[in-house]
């Protein structure tokens, strides 16, 4: 049976329970307890759990042991599952103490058991609770499928998801967020229009949230439409969140003046609604236009913060603004007191990078606070390839083989700054290296959605059925630009490692 509804506290419980958290001795803990007593907190189980928590973090086990007997088992295991250091060895005790007491087989002990096992990685003895337990209510399969979210296993909460024999809008929203997250859109989008056909729920905020991040990851449109109409009829445009998710699933799609349009009839934004739609502008090239945006931020008193300086340092970099740029790099710290993280100094130098000052974008590198990663070398890498440095080139790949040996696309950057120097033979050596490395080129991909399907197409495949038309289309195109003066700029000597 579930744990009895605590009593509201009397002021003086009140103030004791408000003291708990504070202690800083087993002797405060003692007195506290002492005082306690004679005034029936023992009978209250916040102020057990509160006295537990206290006993375990000071520690002093044998007083947590002796309140144990006198809490129910399902709020031990929650306080429990509050004590980071604690976890591996109070689950299994306090799952001892559950058989001991006849309580193993109950539903709410059952839950807070798996709920403590996840907390603490023990997943094969969360699943094991789980499998052992004969009466299974909603919570217990919803507790049991997000900790298996958490710990990354989304095939093990899909099979179970798929097993319940009831669910709630939880069960479904856990798993449309997990599979958003994961950056899974289209298992995201197929469960929740599973949700409204198959059981007709309604889905809340959160399912919301997650289904509109996943129609941005898709491009899918149609539906992101839908889901705003849907937000509108529900009353929820006062949601800052739930816009600004429609904001940015409108951007990703290209929507850009459909952003602007919900953006502009908002009543509050956040810093995240003003950092959306500057982002959006320098996703879709248009920096002048966030740059605007962030003027305006500024002066209507809305403070940026450090994701505020990407999309601004991103929007320069795109088209261009190189001064602009270094004067919102210098601004961060001096006027907003925002120290740069290693995204920042990317950004900088990928801004210097394709301005062609190479040397500068070098020494920005050398001087950071931290090593660089990747993405650093990686812009280094394109800048390389722009300019046509391949003493930088070389450099920067070297680094790049140990921070992401697997990524075929750096050898190729290379390979195209030799190719375009006539070094057949360095070319050559590129290849042999990404032959013995088990490397091939990825081709590259695109998708659309016309009619709510998403089509994907992808370099050198020609198994869409509708390819006739498509080439046909864009030869027409082509036709036509050549007729208004069009001539297309191509490289002296375009070579691809993958096509030798």
């Amino acid at each position: 049976m579930p744990p009895p509804p605590s009593p509201a506290l009397p002021l003086a419980l009140h103030r004791a329970f408000s003291l708990l958290t504070s202690l800083e001795s087993p002797r405060h803990l003692l007195q506290a307890h002492a005082f306690l007593l004679p005034r029936g907190g023992h009978h209250n189980a916040r102020l057990l759990s509160a006295l537990l928590l206290a006993s375990l973090r000071l520690p002093v086990r044998p007083h947590a042991l002796a309140l144990l007997r006198n809490i129910h088992p399902s709020v031990s295991l929650n306080a429990a599952a509050r004590i980071p250091h604690l976890r591996g060895t109070l689950g299994p005790q306090l799952h001892s103490l559950a058989v001991r007491a006849g309580l193993a087989s109950d539903a709410h002990v059952s839950t807070s058991l798996i709920q403590t096992y996840f907390s603490c990685g023990s997943i094969a003895s969360a699943r094991s609770v789980f499998d052992e337990t004969i009466h299974k209510d909603i919570f217990c399969w919803n507790v049991t499928i997000s900790g298996y979210v958490k710990s990354g296993n989304l095939a093990c909460a899909r099979e179970l998801f798929d097993l319940m024999p009831r669910r709630n809008v939880v069960s479904w929203t856990t798993v449309i967020g997990a599979y958003a997250q994961m950056k899974r859109p289209v298992e995201a989008i197929e469960v929740f229009r599973r949700m409204q056909v198959e059981e007709g729920i309604e889905p809340d905020r959160v399912a919301l949230l997650s289904v509109l991040s996943a129609c941005g990851d898709l491009g899918a449109v149609d539906l992101g439409e839908w889901v705003h109409r849907s937000v509108v009829k529900r009353g929820l445009c006062w949601h800052i969140p739930l816009m600004n998710a429609v904001i940015d699933m409108y951007l990703k799609c290209g929507c850009v003046g459909k952003a602007v349009e919900v953006f502009e009839g908002m009543e509050q934004k956040s810093v995240v609604t003003w950092t959306t739609v500057i982002a959006g502008f320098a996703l879709h090239g248009l920096g002048l236009e966030a740059v605007e945006m962030f003027r305006r931020m500024e002066r209507e008193n809305v403070a940026p913060n450090d994701v505020t300086f990407l999309a601004i340092l991103s929007a320069c970099s795109h088209i261009g603004l190189t001064d602009v740029g270094r004067w919102y790099f210098k601004i961060m710290m001096s006027q907003y007191g925002i120290k740069p993280r290693v995204e920042h100094y990317g950004c900088m130098v990928d801004l210097l990078g394709r301005a062609g000052c190479l040397m500068e974008a070098q020494d920005l590198v050398k001087g950071m606070p931290f090593m660089a990663n990747a993405a650093i070398w990686g812009a280094l890498l394109a800048a390389a390839r722009t300019h046509g440095d391949a003493e930088l080139g070389e450099q920067a790949l070297l680094h790049l083989i140990r921070l992401e040996p697997h990524n075929s696309g750096n050898y190729i950057l290379l390979s195209n700054i030799y190719a375009e120097q006539e070094r057949w033979d360095d070319v050559g050596k590129l290849r042999k290296a990404m032959k013995d490395g088990g490397l091939t080129n990825v081709p590259g991909a695109s998708s659309i959605e016309i009619d709510g399907m998403v089509h994907e197409f992808t370099s050198r495949d020609g198994t869409h059925p509708c390819l006739h038309e498509i080439c046909k289309v864009l030869c027409d195109i082509t036709t036509d630009m050549k007729s208004i003066g069009y001539v297309a700029v191509l490289p002296e000597v375009p070579r691809d490692i993958e096509e030798e």
